[in-house]
């Protein structure tokens, strides 16, 4: 039965998200519950694209990804794939109608990551940003929005900026494994010998900016997913603000994490900010 196989690709993307991200599993179960399988969706899809660049060694990731677009593609064409995963992004992409552009820009920052491993310039961080982070905002804001086309255009802009406070925050956490395993550098500018405390706080200072946008746009969404992503924030924020108190060499040697007990007393903190009505 069709609706059998639905339910699989459903809870295939559920467990992968389950799986690979705490705090992004926590924030959904926040979200009312029409949203959680379109964004259990969503990163689903992006979670396995990212494993095709940043995990199979000894494998031509080149090839499988080439594949995983054209099977993407596929999918959203003809409605239906036979990967539980992009089976159930297709249906997403297709009730939801985000925007293939968003897909293509996702899969292009992907390409980047199989042959780019220093980022120079300015633009290329941006535009590695955009494809990597930004548009995965903006995916879960069409769902967000249900359609409201006014809402999705005066939230988009803040939608990016969460998304790439998000991804910031995730170069900065990873610097030893991208630095020292895969080789690569995104900040530009930045020569990762001579990665100081100085250089760290610009990057700071950027990401905070970044936050500050972002959560205007918390504020400004449907009831629905505002606490949820506001508990994302919240989680990410708090790294930032651990990030901030360890000195440059630390952060270059040792991935930052928020321990289980500290995040649910971040939880609790924020659902008391919540009903106190600190995001009306």
């Amino acid at each position: 039965m069709k609706e059998l196989f639905d339910m699989i690709s459903r809870e295939s993307s559920k467990m992968t998200t389950t799986t690979y991200s705490t705090s992004f599993s926590l924030g959904i179960k926040f979200f009312s519950k029409k949203f959680h399988d379109p964004i259990y969706a969503i990163y689903g899809f992006v979670r396995f694209a990212d494993e095709i660049v940043d995990s199979f060694h000894g494998f031509d990731k080149s090839t499988l990804l080439e594949r995983f677009t054209k099977d993407t593609y596929l999918a959203i064409e003809e409605g239906i794939s036979l990967n539980p995963i992009l089976n159930n992004f297709q249906a997403t992409v297709n009730k939801y109608r985000i925007d293939r552009e968003l897909i293509d820009l996702f899969l292009k920052s992907m390409e980047m990551d199989l042959t780019k491993k220093v980022y120079e310039s300015t633009d290329e961080y941006k535009e590695y940003i955009l494809g990597s982070a930004d548009v995965v905002g903006l995916m879960c804001l069409r769902v967000f929005c249900e359609g409201n086309e006014d809402k999705y255009q005066e939230l988009k802009p803040r939608a990016m900026s969460l998304g790439s406070a998000f991804q910031k925050i995730n170069f900065l956490r990873d610097l030893k494994a991208d630095h020292y395993g895969l080789g690569r550098s995104y900040f530009p500018g930045v020569n990762m010998q001579q990665f100081d405390d100085v250089e760290k706080k610009k990057i700071e200072d950027d990401i905070q900016k970044d936050f500050d946008e972002a959560l205007i746009g918390i504020k400004q969404l449907p009831k629905g997913a505002k606490f949820g992503v506001y508990v994302a924030y919240v989680y990410f924020y708090a790294l930032l603000k651990k990030i901030r108190r360890l000195p440059a060499k630390r952060i270059l040697n040792e991935r930052v994490r928020i321990s289980d007990p500290a995040k649910y007393r971040l939880l609790i903190t924020s659902l008391l900010k919540y009903k106190l009505g600190y995001l009306n």
